[in-house]
């Protein structure tokens, strides 16, 4: 079974694209309607990411291949 979670490296990518666009993470969350806790779980690793507004979080972030339902 291929390991399918999230790596540290696809964490800070998203952490440094944020600071590129000089984004907060609250203000991520704030834009695309996720709870902030959500968006800096997801960022720091304490989240797996597996459903949920974790999963929708790591797909708009970038770190995760996915689909988010409608």
């Amino acid at each position: 079974m291929p390991n399918r979670s999230i790596t540290e490296q696809a964490r800070q990518q998203a952490r440094e694209a944020l600071e590129q666009r000089g984004q907060s993470a609250k203000n991520f969350a704030a834009l695309h309607d996720l709870n902030p806790s959500t968006v800096y779980a997801v960022l720091s690793g304490q989240s797996l990411c597996r459903r949920g507004e974790a999963h929708r979080a790591a797909v708009l972030l970038g770190i995760k291949v996915g689909v988010i339902p409608q």
